[in-house]
């Protein structure tokens, strides 16, 4: 017999780990986490948090939100995004990112309760791991997953104490691996992946440095340093990022992946923040530095069984878009519900298929966006000519040339504009961030046409109340306090969740009579004047998309999980029947 029984055992406590332990715990589900090392993040590598992130942590509680934004840079300081030929030395463009332009800026107003900020891993991840250990997950740090065997009732893991060596069993009903991009678990479960790992080299050095005579002007989060020859990778531009405004940092620099990885110490980690910061008398404190590789490679199945992988054991991908943290902690929104509703006995097993269909696309998605923006930097080399290989001096001409006064160097200035303009599709991609629209068996279309993206899909959010869309947020208004209230926060909490309008109490009635029937908690709202929430702005009867006496499901991943544009002659029966086929009844 097994040592410890458990519901779920998680492996690994990063974004996607803590986040999904922490959502099945708040769902009262028992779960084990692991960690096989002494505690959490040891170095800042996320730090990008978009909205859809915080609309999970806002779930997880108003305290959960509120601590992220405690510790978050805010999204004003996250700025513009300075391209340079050092902090110090002459600004070669910017772009307003990350929704702080002012169309930007409307766009994430409208659509999300939350905002996005620069939230670094060392501090995600101990409000995730607090919330789950809190809820009541079990966590063992210095713990690791050595191996896994599956059967129809279960899953019997391996584990190892790495401080006295002992091996013990765990035995859970489902075992999730969020173990990483180098991930034990999928390894053992021989999923497939496309792509490829290890296509390039980089380094990251973190240090601490009053940088604000430099920045505080033009706050920023990411400032890019072009400079012909500067790294030992060649491409000629270093990253100084922020991870502290202004005095902590992080170097993004690279290396030939076909060499050794460098060893970085103290005497190179100033030389090279000297250099991109254009001060050859700076003093850092240097904080950490690692190697790491640049990976395209994304799992096309994300399950066998009863066994899950989930965040960078699934994706692997550089930090381009910022999409990285924010994907595994979506992935655990999405797992969580699925796994809570099966262990409780709400939802048949074939719930579970739904993860795969639902979240390898967005893998796959997410993978090819962050590595397509690496090679969307080319235009802006091209436009400042550093593309004269090993001949510095040449391209630091083709960079001066900019400055002439000639139609040669009008047109070099105007492709600079373009090529720096153009970078949006990284760092402000706010629909690549927001429109993912599912379809699996866990939702149900009718047969309702899916809208059509009436502006560019991944700049872009197109809010639907079409079937696997997310449901759109409006504020809607509380009747009796006057309080608004988002749409988004009356759904979710690990329930599922009726919206309705007046003439719409049969589908009230019937979702009261379905959950003692299914032995599921529904929660209805019915939103209309002299209700207990009202549409004074009109908003939510423009993006409902169906009629006062319709309906909508919503999921407790605030997916849209079916819709009746209006009232039917039967809405228990209909109701009843959306219910079963999404949850596999």
């Amino acid at each position: 017999m097994a040592e410890i029984e458990t519901d779920v055992l998680i492996v690994g406590t990063g974004p996607a780990g803590s986040a999904t332990a922490a959502l099945l715990a708040s769902a009262g589900v028992n779960c084990m986490a692991i960690n096989r090392y002494r505690w959490l993040a040891n170095s800042p590598r996320a730090h990008i948090t978009n909205q859809r992130t915080m609309e999970v942590l806002r779930d997880l509680g108003p305290e959960v939100e509120a601590e992220a934004y405690l510790h978050a840079s805010a999204q004003e300081l996250m700025g513009e995004n300075v391209f340079c030929e050092s902090l110090a030395g002459e600004e070669i463009g910017r772009m307003q990112s990350w929704g702080t332009h002012p169309l930007s800026k409307a766009e994430h107003l409208l659509s999300s309760p939350t905002f996005m900020n620069d939230l670094p891993q060392t501090f995600m991840e101990p409000i995730l791991f607090n919330t789950a250990c809190k809820r009541g997950t079990q966590a063992r740090m210095s713990t690791e997953y050595v191996s896994h065997e599956q059967d129809d009732a279960g899953v019997t893991t391996i584990c190892r104490d790495r401080l006295s060596g002992r091996e013990f069993e765990v035995r859970s009903r489902y075992l999730v691996g969020a173990d990483g991009g180098r991930s034990m678990v999928a390894e053992h479960l021989g999923l497939p992946f496309e792509g490829q790992m290890g296509v390039g080299g980089s380094m990251n050095i973190v240090f601490r440095a009053d940088l604000s005579r430099y920045v505080a002007h033009r706050p920023s989060v990411l400032y890019w340093v072009m400079q012909p020859g500067s790294d030992v990778g060649g491409i000629g531009m270093g990253l100084v990022r922020m991870v502290r405004p202004w005095n902590e940092w992080l170097i993004v620099w690279g290396y030939d992946i076909n060499e050794p990885a460098p060893e970085v110490d103290e005497a190179m980690a100033r030389q090279v923040a000297r250099q991109l910061v254009g001060d050859p008398e700076l003093e850092i404190e240097l904080l950490s530095a690692n190697t790491w590789t640049v990976n395209n490679m994304y799992a096309t199945r994300m399950q066998k069984g009863r066994v899950f992988i989930a965040g960078d054991a699934a994706h692997r991908h550089p930090p381009s878009n910022g999409l990285g943290s924010n994907t595994s902690i979506q992935d655990g929104f999405n797992l969580a519900w699925k796994l809570a509703a099966v262990i409780k006995g709400q939802a048949g097993e074939a719930l579970l298929d739904s993860y795969t269909a639902e979240r390898a696309p967005v893998a796959k998605q997410i993978v090819t966006r962050a590595n397509q923006s690496i090679g969307e930097f080319g235009p802006i080399f091209e436009s400042l000519g550093m593309t004269g290989g090993v001949d510095t001096d040449a391209v630091q001409r083709n960079m001066d040339a900019r400055c002439n006064d000639d139609e040669a160097a009008a047109n070099q200035r105007e492709a600079i504009r373009k090529a720096i303009a153009f970078k949006k599709y990284e760092f402000d991609a706010h629909g690549v961030e927001m429109n993912q629209r599912y379809r699996s068996g866990a939702i149900l279309t009718d047969g309702q046409a899916e809208p059509a993206f009436d502006r560019d899909a991944e700049l872009h959010y197109h809010p639907t109340t079409w079937p696997g869309a997310r449901l759109p947020h409006v504020w809607v208004f509380d009747h009796e306090t006057g309080a608004k209230v988002s749409t988004l926060d009356l759904c979710g909490r690990s329930r599922f969740t009726v919206l309705t309008g007046i003439g719409g109490e049969a589908w009230v009635a019937a979702a009261e009579a379905l959950s003692a029937e299914m032995g599921i908690k529904i929660r209805t709202h019915l939103i209309g004047p002299r209700r207990a929430y009202v549409d004074h702005t009109g908003d939510w009867a423009r993006v409902s998309e169906i009629a006062d006496d319709g309906c909508l499901l919503v999921r407790p991943d605030h997916h849209v999980a079916w819709r009746a544009p209006a009232m039917t002659g039967d809405a228990e029966g209909d109701l009843r029947r959306a219910l079963s086929a999404i949850l596999a009844r």
